[in-house]
């Protein structure tokens, strides 16, 4: 018997990919200080969980397939603070961001479609563009230039006759790069011009550092029947398990597709929904101190890792990554070696390979993805670790 060529060839994920490794190293009594993966330590609002606590329906029944109207009604209000205007058929609720990117994927192309993504992106994009038999075609970012957009004519070199659609990721995961609205009116042009969709996943939004601000590719005038948002409650409210994501576009066409996409999985998680009603609701400047810490982390860990000049990386302007390029041929391989072989007073790191988030065969194979989700106090003993791993490994 023969699997699928699908299940052979659908990419691991750089993130998870060495979880079994990790399980074996604090078998061994070794403790890992996880930046592998965008898991903050952030406490979830108390009124997530208070508005759980608070149901009190006997049964616990299916939603609809959309999401529940009480949340979308949060959601419309949330974005009016940013002078988003979004209505209730604009919006369906997904089971996490990634739903949301796979329920967009299947929608904007057919089978051997293009999509136009700047890598490095989120290694889930190939995934799910493997599960919608779409082609990902990558545009080269570089850490010289802070992993920013290259000339729309090198951008434009790239659009064929199959391309549907260009997906960004501002604020960036994996760079931390938050895209200019220079560059986001750039990209809408060369959507309008080449008529594709211009799909951004916005799900860092709120994370943006030294006065930067993220600028939505919904506020661009226009462009709504050819703008998708993706976008998830996980990191906005350090809700990671909740699983509750969204999709926006006022194109209504691709809002009745993506809903019968939703309907084929029924309904969104029930509970997770009614907690991010509370969570929706807390005032804006709930995040004026989330910022400020993580900003502080930022600093922290650039200010310790730029402290060997052998590595190369540029300060984010938001979200919680860097990119880093290490002195090593394979950062897989050092990444694996950290978990087998190396520990520091019973103490050691786990990081995410560079590789998984290139579509570009051989890119990637120095650079690391590190999350800087921990307190200050553990990323400064980890940031550490890993320099005193990279002299021991280097010898």
């Amino acid at each position: 018997m023969q699997i699928s060529k699908r299940a052979r060839e659908i990419q691991e994920s750089p993130i998870r990919k060495l979880a079994a490794i990790a399980s074996d190293t604090k078998k061994r009594g070794i403790s890992i200080y996880h930046l592998n993966i965008g898991q903050p330590d952030i406490k979830t609002p108390e009124i997530f969980f208070n508005n759980i606590k608070n149901f009190s329906e006997k049964v616990l029944a299916y939603g609809p397939s959309d999401g529940l109207e009480s949340l979308k009604n949060v959601i419309v209000e949330y974005f009016s603070h940013y002078d988003i205007h979004l209505k209730n058929e604009d919006i369906v609720i997904s089971t996490g961001g990634s739903e949301a990117v796979y329920f967009t994927f299947n929608v904007i192309g057919d089978p051997g479609d293009q999509i136009i993504i700047p890598e490095p992106f989120y290694t889930n994009y190939n995934g799910y563009a493997s599960l919608s038999n779409l082609e990902i075609v990558p545009i080269t970012t570089l850490p010289e230039s802070g992993f920013h957009l290259p000339s729309m004519s090198e951008i434009e070199k790239k659009v064929t006759s199959k391309t549907r659609a260009i997906m960004i990721c501002s604020p960036n995961n994996p760079t931390g790069t938050v895209f200019s609205q220079e560059e986001i009116n750039q990209l809408g042009n060369l959507a309008r011009k080449h008529d594709l969709f211009l799909i951004a996943d916005e799900v860092y939004k709120e994370f943006t550092y030294d006065g930067e601000k993220h600028y939505s590719i919904l506020q661009l005038n226009g462009l709504e029947d050819r703008v998708i948002v993706v976008d998830s409650i996980s990191k906005r409210y350090s809700a990671c398990g909740a699983r509750i994501g969204a999709v926006f576009s006022k194109n209504q066409e691709v809002m009745k597709s993506i809903m019968k996409f939703a309907q084929t999985r029924l309904c969104p998680p029930s509970l997770e929904q009614i907690g991010a009603i509370g969570a929706y609701q807390l005032p804006m400047d709930y995040f004026t101190g989330i910022r400020t810490e993580y900003q502080k982390r930022r600093d922290t860990l650039f200010e310790i890792l730029t402290s060997n000049k052998d590595i190369l990386l540029r300060k984010p302007e938001g979200a919680f990554y860097i990119m880093a390029k290490l002195p090593v041929d394979d950062s897989e391989h050092f990444s694996r070696w950290l978990l087998e072989e190396f520990q520091s007073d019973g103490e050691t790191v786990m990081i995410a390979p560079g590789a998984g988030f290139y579509s570009t065969p051989g890119r990637g194979n120095q650079e690391v993805r590190i999350a800087y989700v921990l307190e200050t106090r553990k990323l400064e003993r980890a940031s550490h670790i890993l320099l005193e791993a990279l002299n021991r490994y280097n010898r």
